[in-house]
């Protein structure tokens, strides 16, 4: 195998070189991705720990529910990223059955370990919160059951990617099952509003101003970016350790190949050296 079929192998041929496409080939997203990531593990850091720090320890308290309700500093950051990641692992299968280009299929399996973490953090400290709320620490409330079932649908991606003796049929089974449970997002976000459910509504919306007090919103804030910025430098690392795995398993095939092509002619060179 010659250094230019292994470099096909690396970086697959075909690839779209044009706006945020040329990203897809492997060695421009491991030339951005080295500098972006530094930066997003800072930012996740310093944010997480600030809104953190802020919604425990400093912001005040809610006039009916106390202190307990300074678990959602944890819990609605989790929550939303674990819709959030579930999005994006269904773009990536996207770009993966339409692209096929397979730096979409790694990213969507480093995501999904991601994002159910997130998913199985919002599930228990909702349980933690709804403990002295609600009086149960799980009821099969509309939201509760939709996302619990997004944490299926994350271990599914997860096993089935990993399934198969050929990787390629598990990304296309796993991106299949990506994209079918895209359904579930809408019922996790409107459930609150389609059935008569204990969650409360949402209290930020995109449409109108947020029904929370100044000084526990910015906290939240602060959580939620520095959420993100975890999440996303989580996924980048996981994918460049995966590009660069890919590689090196391409460079040893390659140098296998090229020793099985010269043993034989070392054997034919020893013949002729033997005295008949």
């Amino acid at each position: 195998m010659s250094p230019s079929s292994v470099k096909a192998i690396a970086e697959p041929r075909g690839a779209p070189r044009r706006g945020w496409h040329r990203f897809a080939n492997p060695g421009r997203f491991l030339r951005a991705a080295s500098k972006v990531q530094p930066w997003l593990t800072a930012f996740g850091v310093v944010l997480t720990a600030v809104g953190l720090i802020w919604g425990l320890f400093f912001a005040p308290a809610d006039w009916q529910q106390g202190d307990a309700v300074r678990i959602m500093y944890i819990h609605v950051p989790a929550a939303w990223l674990a819709s959030a990641g579930y999005l994006m692992l269904a773009l990536c299968s996207a770009a993966s059955l339409v692209w096929r280009h397979p730096l979409a299929d790694l990213a969507a399996a480093e995501i999904g370990p991601i994002g159910a973490v997130f998913t199985a953090l919002c599930l228990a400290t909702g349980s933690l919160w709804g403990k002295p709320m609600w009086g149960a620490w799980w009821v099969w409330d509309a939201r509760l059951t939709s996302v619990l079932v997004l944490f299926f649908l994350y271990l599914g991606h997860i096993t089935l990617v990993r399934a198969f003796d050929d990787p390629t049929r598990g990304y296309r089974a796993g991106a299949i099952l990506a994209l079918l449970g895209v359904v579930n997002l809408p019922i996790i976000k409107f459930s609150v509003d389609w059935w008569n459910t204990l969650h409360q509504p949402a209290t930020i919306s995109l449409t109108g101003a947020p029904s929370m007090y100044i000084g526990m919103l910015w906290p939240l804030a602060f959580s939620a970016v520095g959420y993100a910025c975890v999440f996303a430098a989580l996924a980048l690392a996981g994918t460049r350790a995966a590009v660069m795995e890919r590689r090196i398993r391409a460079l040893l095939l390659a140098e296998a190949a090229r020793a099985e092509d010269s043993a034989p002619g070392a054997a034919d060179a020893l013949e002729t050296q033997v005295p008949a």
